[in-house]
Formats: structure tokens, sequence, C-alpha cells
């Protein structure tokens, strides 16, 4: 069995209280379904601010910036037998009813 992480990008841009705890329980859900069946591994949400360090120098800016669709808000990583299916596990997210996207990316074992 393959580890695959799931990068999350988008999704609710203002949302409301209620718009928050609906999405909380839907995403909660999900990872429990996923949890029983032996495929949720770890994950959890980023905040929308950071630091960004970049080139030989590393000049240190601010960033990614929340207002960004592209900005990563948090990641998975799921167990699966190969990319089908974690694009499969993928399609279930509860993050395409909020506008946002999944990128499944296979983790490369280290030695």
């Amino acid at each position: 069995m393959k580890e695959f992480m799931f990068l999350f990008r988008g999704g609710m841009s203002t949302p409301s209280p209620e718009e928050i705890q609906r999405s909380m329980q839907r995403w909660g859900a999900w990872i429990q379904d996923l949890s029983k069946a032996g495929k949720f591994k770890s994950g959890l949400p980023l905040e929308r601010g950071g630091k960004v360090v970049a080139g030989q120098n590393k000049l240190v800016t601010d960033g990614p910036f929340s207002e960004s669709k592209e900005g990563v808000g948090g990641y998975l990583i799921v167990a699966a037998n190969n990319m089908t299916e974690a694009v499969e596990i993928a399609k279930g997210c509860p993050i395409f009813a909020e506008g946002g996207v999944v990128e499944v990316r296979t983790i490369l074992p280290m030695m």
C-alpha cells in the first residue's frame, strides 16, 4: 500500500459561522469514514498566513496570501493501492461543495 498526500486549495472565502460548522461536520464525517476504512494516516488544516523563505539569500517575506485561490489550506495523508484509488478517495472530499480543489500526490519513500 502506498501513501498519498491530498493538498487542499481554495474553498469558502468568507464563510458564516453556520457554514463553518456545517463544513466541519462534513470534513469530520469524511475523515471518520476514511479512518474506519484504514485509509486515513494524518492531516490537518493550515493557518492562512505564514512566511516564505526563498532564494540563495534566504529572503523572508510574508505569504502565502489568504486571498489566493491557489493557497494550500490543509493536507491529508491517505493509504491507497495506487493513484487511481487515491483519486477515487479524493472525489469524496467535502471541499468540492465549497468550491475548492484537491491535488493528489504520491509520497515517495525515503531510503
